[in-house]
């Protein structure tokens, strides 16, 4: 059973830095594209950074590039998202993703919240 597991979350003031991690089992991990996507109450589902199988690719929404670095450990089975210079507009709730061979995002996790607020 696939199973995503993320952590990190909590609560930063605006220029703070939090790094949210998912752990990922029941597949194959390195052979996947992952991704975070975030959610905020009242709003849709946004993209926020992907990265592919080996790691060697990256795309971020415009409005994380250059605060938001998203990395993975194959050997760990762990994806990472360092988010740094954060804005109160970034609080939603994150949550980890997989993408398959067919570029659908299948399988999500529970998410972790990140709240951003002075």
């Amino acid at each position: 059973q696939v199973q995503l597991v993320e952590s990190g979350g909590g609560l930063a003031q605006p220029g703070e830095s939090l790094r949210l991690s998912c752990v990922a089992s029941g597949f194959t991990f390195g052979t996947y594209s992952m991704g975070w996507f975030r959610q905020a109450p009242g709003k849709e589902r946004e993209f926020v950074a992907r990265i592919n199988w080996n790691g060697e690719s990256t795309v971020y929404a415009s409005s994380v590039k250059g605060r938001f670095t998203i990395s993975r450990d194959n050997a760990k089975n762990t994806l990472n998202l360092q988010m740094n210079s954060l804005k109160p507009e970034d609080t939603a709730l994150y949550i980890c993703t997989r993408k398959n061979m067919y570029g659908r995002y299948d399988y999500w996790g529970q998410g972790t919240q990140v709240t951003v607020s002075s």
